[in-house]
């Protein structure tokens, strides 16, 4: 009889292993492109709350970007802040992966992950393959190149070489201006630190890059300026799910409390006006 009860004992327990192995699971599937993967929250007691995986593309200060300052490989960044603000009020745990700014619809279309934010504007081709939340942040793009090379203005891109992150909405904006501006050739690079580079070894005369992510690199990079580009529509940042997602109201209700709350505002000033 003791030999059964131990018996049973044993079948309970393992029975009890796999229930709780199972709710353990995530809302994307696992597996794909994913260079790091990063916690935004903590998770909870148990697994209470759901994971919700984000992608991003974390070389685009200060919006996402990798910090070493501590000692370990963090992503940070505006975004970041703003993921976490939202994993709080709607609850969730955050997943952050970060890969190629071209792979984020992708993987989002496979549901590798639940949501991408990335500087990323709601461009009508994009909407064709991904919904969008309401936008959290405007922008503008910028005219990057050397200081005293006078590339002030789109009309002066005429004959020159110019550079874009791949995917991106200046990629985009080039080539609609390609169209118009004679000689203007576009090259398409994964990742803006690549653009800067090309760009200071002069293998590139400019580059497309939004005001506050060319803001950083300018500063830091002092033989080069950026011009803003005057802008017919309007350019910001939204949150991007797979077609048909539920999770945009949630998302659109936290937002607007994000900016009635003036936590938005606060972010802001924290990444943008350093």
């Amino acid at each position: 009889m003791k030999k059964m009860n131990s018996l049973l004992t044993l079948a309970l327990a393992s029975a009890l292993s796999i229930t709780v192995l199972a709710g353990c699971g995530t809302g994307a599937q696992q597996g794909g492109d994913n260079k790091q993967a990063a916690s935004g929250t903590d998770s909870a007691a148990g697994g209470a709350k759901p994971k919700m995986v984000m992608a991003t593309s974390a070389d685009y200060p200060p919006y996402e970007f990798h910090d070493t300052s501590s000692g370990k490989d963090e992503i940070v960044g505006f975004d970041i802040d703003i993921a976490n603000y939202l994993a709080k009020e709607i609850g969730f745990d955050l997943e952050v992966k970060d890969m190629d700014f071209n792979g984020l619809l992708p993987a989002l279309q496979s549901k590798r992950v639940d949501f991408v934010m990335a500087g990323m504007t709601p461009k009508p081709e994009r909407l064709e393959n991904a919904d969008f939340s309401d936008m959290y942040y405007d922008a503008k793009n910028t005219i990057v190149s050397k200081k005293g090379s006078n590339l002030t203005k789109t009309e002066d891109l005429a004959g020159k070489k110019v550079g874009v992150q791949l995917g991106s909405i200046q990629e985009g904006e080039a080539q609609e201006l390609a169209k118009n501006i004679q000689g203007l050739e576009i090259k398409s690079l994964n990742k803006i630190p690549e653009i800067v580079q090309e760009l200071k070894s002069n293998r590139i005369d400019a580059a497309i890059i939004e005001d506050t992510v060319a803001k950083g690199y300018t500063e830091s990079n002092q033989d080069l300026e950026f011009n803003v580009i005057a802008q017919s529509t309007p350019a910001g940042s939204a949150v991007a799910f797979p077609k048909g997602s539920e999770n945009v109201t949630k998302f659109n209700a936290a937002i607007k409390k994000l900016k009635d709350s003036g936590e938005l505002d606060k972010l802001i000033k924290k990444w943008f006006e350093k």
